[in-house]
């Protein structure tokens, strides 16, 4: 299965912007593939406003994020692996999503196996998933 992680952080992004709030990401800036100003880089992480008014040529793709923005007036452009975004949220509200790798789905060991989610050993359909409030 693909993750659902990109799509949610494209539907937050969307709804932070129609609501006239600044989507923030988290980011780990030690997650292989990211490539961001690490100067900027605090505790191994760092913090990016993609506000439409803050980045040029926003790409939030299923495989990563890619930008254009300006750090201490230099022009950067910005890669993130879709692994390595943590969180987004609202700077104005704080409201959000954060990520955890529970989040991902592993990817899928054989070809057309049934999935160990879909029945146990008997037969019997295994425990359905948990869902979780994220505030």
């Amino acid at each position: 299965m693909i993750s659902r992680r990109p799509y949610l952080i494209r539907a937050m992004h969307e709804w932070m912007v129609d609501n006239g709030e600044t989507p923030h990401l988290l980011v780990d800036a030690e997650y292989d593939g990211v490539e961001v100003p690490t100067e900027h880089v605090q505790n191994g992480k760092i913090i990016l406003n993609i506000s439409p008014s803050a980045v040029q040529a926003l790409s939030l793709a299923n495989e990563g994020i890619l930008f254009n923005a300006r750090f201490g007036g230099q022009p950067r452009q910005v890669s993130l692996p879709i692994g390595a975004v943590l969180a987004i949220y609202s700077r104005e509200s704080g409201q959000g999503m954060l990520f955890s790798d529970d989040d991902d789905p592993p990817p899928p060991e054989g070809g057309d196996k049934p999935s160990p989610d879909s029945s146990d050993s008997s037969g019997s359909k295994a425990k359905r998933p948990n869902l979780r409030v994220i505030k």
